[in-house]
């Protein structure tokens, strides 16, 4: 049984289980089976891969997801403030702030994951790990979650159950199973005998207003089951044009591969003859040489150079990179084989690259909206279990941008130095990384040579 079949299989499982446990059935989402096959294809393991064929994978759809992560998370800042509990929380987001980056990644991959403390740190679940039992409006309430642990030999695997009651409670229940392995459906198992001893089997809690639990899902529609809680995956449209290059990018490697030359000769020909004692022996021959049985009145010789066609195949590569970064959100031409074309300036990025902003811009949000979600997570659960003490906190969030451009920044700000709108130690600290005492004392010694006060 392949990978791909279990993982499906262990999907309907939890469904099922999720049922037969707590009397509730998942969102019935049609883009499950998307999900899972483009799951497959980040992996690098799509199942157009045909070794007897000569088809690799180049995983492109990584690369793609790995690239719009990278521009949402650019240099991102998130700062938290107002009260010791803030202090707190700050410290939880320095803690994961280096995963922001992975989390988007995944996100991108699997178009939603569900963010959740788990009292130690945060847990990041794909579709496989959840199964989404209640929402509100576009917003996801409920959900059971699969989690295990190995504990010597033995694999441990605990469903929890997040909802909101029809009284406004918020509820969670805990259910385990013990079994050989991740793929083993096990037997039921109390808690107490687990590695989550000390949990309750049911809690509830009021007063609350969001979920434990915070979900980052991508911003396109997902037209597959419209009114959906999950997200797409930012290539699930592009699944086609990534065979497609796959395709083209093995038979390019192929040819050149098989590009060697090869000369065929008469065996007659690599005989050495006359008196010594290397006679009748044959004669070593380069690696791109093959004797033939000459068999015919006459010697034989032939070259055989195969010719490449590179730029034809590297224009429908190209062409098929574009669809893939056009589809993916993408503005026409970000994604080229061996170049970047175009785009000088950070005035010609933000012009021309309009789409990549946009795009990037709309996964920020979402980005937002998930910590938002997951700093209320986090300030729960330490009321709950008195992790620190209790306040009001703000959370500000701060982005690179996208079309940032060094050396226009760097003009620009001198320009204010020209202007005498600012002091010339400011731009040396700025730019040049200087420290502000050795960059006021540069500009106070440049100023006296000119005759002026260097600042």
């Amino acid at each position: 049984m392949g990978l791909f079949q279990k993982r499906s299989e262990k999907r309907a499982d939890l469904a099922s289980r999720a049922e037969e446990l707590f009397g509730v059935k998942g969102e019935a989402a049609g883009s499950a089976g998307v999900t899972g096959l483009c799951a497959q294809v980040y992996r690098g393991r799509p199942p157009w891969r045909d070794k007897e064929q000569g088809v690799e994978t180049v995983n492109f759809a990584k690369s793609v997801c790995a690239e719009l992560a990278r521009l949402a998370t650019l240099a991102v800042k998130v700062t938290v403030s107002g009260s010791k509990r803030a202090a707190w929380l700050q410290e939880q987001v320095d803690g994961f702030y280096f995963r922001l980056r992975q989390w988007t990644e995944l996100g991108c991959a699997w178009g939603t994951v569900i963010l959740k403390p788990n009292g130690e740190g945060v847990d990041v679940l794909t579709p496989e790990q959840f199964l989404i039992t209640q929402t509100r409006g576009d917003a996801v309430t409920g959900a059971v979650f699969e989690s295990g642990r190995w504990d010597g030999e033995r694999y441990y695997t605990r469903l929890e159950y997040h909802r909101f009651l029809a009284d406004g409670r918020y509820a969670i229940s805990n259910r385990c199973f013990v079994g050989d392995g991740p793929y083993d459906r096990g037997r039921p198992v109390a808690m107490e005998a687990t590695p989550w001893a000390g949990l309750a089997a049911d809690v509830t809690a009021e007063g609350l207003i969001g979920p434990l639990f915070a979900v980052l899902r991508m911003p396109g529609a997902n037209h597959l089951a419209p009114g959906s809680a999950l997200g797409l995956p930012v290539f699930a449209e592009a699944l086609r044009e990534l065979e497609d290059l796959d395709v083209a990018y093995s038979r390019f490697v192929q040819e050149v591969y098989e590009s060697q030359r090869i000369c065929l000769i008469d065996d007659r020909l690599t005989d050495q003859t006359g008196p010594g004692p290397g006679l009748g022996q044959a004669v070593k021959l380069p690696r791109f040489v093959r004797r033939v049985f000459g068999a015919g009145p006459e010697e034989y010789y032939q070259a055989i150079d195969p010719s490449l066609h590179t730029e034809e195949r590297l224009a429908g590569i190209r062409a098929l990179l574009g669809q893939i970064g056009f589809k993916c959100g993408f503005s026409n031409g970000y994604f080229v084989f061996n170049e970047r074309s175009g785009l000088m300036t950070a005035t010609q990025v933000e012009a021309d690259d309009r789409r990549t902003v946009q795009l990037v811009k709309d996964v920020r949000d979402r980005l937002e909206e998930a910590l938002d979600g997951l700093l209320y997570a986090l300030d729960r659960t330490a009321d709950a279990m008195g992790l620190a003490p209790e306040g009001a906190y703000q959370a500000v969030y701060d982005f690179g941008d996208v079309t940032y451009n060094r050396e226009e920044d760097r003009a620009r700000w001198y320009g204010y130095v020209a202007d005498g709108r600012l002091p010339f130690w400011y731009y040396l600290m700025k730019f040049e990384g200087y420290s502000e005492q050795e960059a006021k004392a540069l500009a106070a010694a440049g100023g006296k040579e000119n005759g002026e006060d260097g600042t």
